[in-house]
């Protein structure tokens, strides 16, 4: 199944002010107060511009931070990295690699035994999509993110 992810004019037509603020401006959102930095359901996120897949909630950590934290993207090859050198600072900042949404930061302070790495992301550049809504919104493919290992347990009982 091949998708198209792009920097669609008309998705960003249609952006909130604070979604326009954070992906097009490369703004931040306030810690705590934003859609996803405390969402326990599971499912994946995607950009809210091109809709490519960036982060799964198997992959989501409470860093206490007050923005969506996870360990590692989905595909790599979605995320672009770039040094930010605004207000001061030396940091690493994501971007979405087909729509080229500012996204949030990553940093080195994660958990050690997932890699190391937090992905710091601002929810007002997702979309979260719902595990049972994978198939219908076109993302089936991302379902084996979420077989855990109970699945082959079971298989193995019988």
């Amino acid at each position: 199944m091949s998708h198209e992810y792009r920097k669609d004019p008309e998705a960003i037509s249609r952006l909130t002010t604070e979604q326009y603020r954070v992906t097009q401006e490369d703004m931040t959102e306030p810690a705590f107060r934003n859609e996803f930095w405390d969402n326990h359901e599971q499912g994946i996120y995607v950009d809210v511009v091109s809709g490519e897949p960036l982060f799964a909630s198997v992959n989501k950590y409470d860093s206490r931070s007050g923005w969506p934290s996870f360990t590692v993207p989905i595909d790599p090859a979605n995320v672009v990295l770039k040094q930010d050198r605004t207000y001061g600072m030396v940091r690493t900042e994501v971007r979405s690699a087909h729509g080229d949404s500012h996204l949030g930061h990553v940093f080195d302070d994660g958990p050690a035994d997932q890699g190391g790495l937090r992905y710091c992301i601002n929810s007002a550049a997702l979309r979260f999509v719902p595990l049972a809504n994978l198939e219908s919104a076109g993302y089936g493919d991302y379902r084996s993110l979420f077989t855990t290992t109970s699945d082959t347990t079971e298989e193995t009982a019988r």
